[in-house]
C-alpha cells in the first residue's frame, strides 16, 4: 500500500465521519484530561487527533509515511493548530526511550506493523507511569478488509484475547475491550462487514 500516493485523497467522508466516533470512543474510554500530553502512533493525516487536540495539552503525531505527514503538516498550519506537532518517524527504526507521554493512541494502524511485539513494547517505553495506551482496530476477519491490496503484508485484524496476552506478556495492566463500531466496506463490488474494537492497557 502507497500511503504516499494515499495521503493526497485520503481525507474522504467516510473517513472523516469514521474518525469522528472514534475519537469519541478514545476520549470517553480514556477519560481524557487537559493535562495529558498524547502521542498517536500511526496518525496517517491526523483525522483522529484532529477531533481530540482541543481536549488535551499537546501532540506528537507520527507516521512512517511522509506523503501523509506532509499532508498533516499542511493542515496544522492552515487550522492554525498550536498544540499539535507530525513527524515521519518509526520507533522500531529509531526511537527515544524517554517516558514522556500520559496517553499514546493508535487507529486503524496496529495492522499494518508485521512486529506487533516490538512496537507494543516500544510504545510502553514512552509512556509515563500511570500512561494509558490505547489500541483502535479491526477486530480479526479472513483477510477480506485488504484483499484488493496485493502487497498487504501485515494482520487481518485481531483476536482481542490474543492481542491481551501480548500487551501483558510487554507489561500493560488493566487490559480491557469492547467492539464498538460496525460498518461496511464495498471491496471490487463486494459488500464486507467489519467492526472496530477499542482496547486500553496502562503502564503501572
Amino acid at each position: 500500500m502507497n500511503f504516499n500516493v494515499q495521503s493526497i485523497s485520503w481525507d474522504n467522508e467516510k473517513r472523516i465521519n469514521r474518525a469522528k466516533v472514534i475519537a469519541a470512543e478514545i476520549a470517553s474510554a480514556t477519560e481524557l484530561k487537559k493535562s495529558y500530553s498524547a502521542l498517536e502512533f500511526g496518525c496517517g493525516t491526523g483525522l483522529v487527533s484532529f477531533n481530540l487536540y482541543d481536549k488535551l495539552k499537546d501532540i506528537v503525531c507520527i507516521d512512517t509515511s511522509k506523503g501523509m505527514i506532509d499532508t498533516l503538516n499542511t493542515k496544522i498550519k492552515q487550522h492554525k493548530v498550536k498544540n499539535m506537532a507530525a513527524y515521519q518517524h518509526n520507533i522500531n527504526d529509531d526511537y527515544l526511550l524517554t517516558p514522556k507521554y500520559d496517553l499514546i493512541y493508535t487507529s486503524m494502524a496496529l495492522h499494518h506493523i508485521v512486529d506487533v511485539d516490538t512496537t507494543l513494547a516500544n510504545l510502553y517505553k514512552l509512556l509515563k507511569q500511570n500512561g494509558c495506551l490505547c489500541i483502535v482496530d479491526l477486530d480479526e476477519d479472513d483477510g477480506s478488509f485488504h484483499k484488493a491490496e496485493t502487497d498487504f503484508n501485515g494482520h487481518n485484524g485481531f483476536n482481542q484475547t490474543e492481542l491481551k496476552q501480548i500487551l501483558v506478556k510487554v507489561g500493560y495492566k488493566g487490559l480491557r475491550s469492547s467492539t464498538f463500531y460496525k460498518d461496511v466496506k464495498n471491496i471490487e463490488g463486494v459488500i464486507l462487514n467489519y467492526s472496530l474494537f477499542i482496547m486500553i492497557g496502562r503502564k503501572l
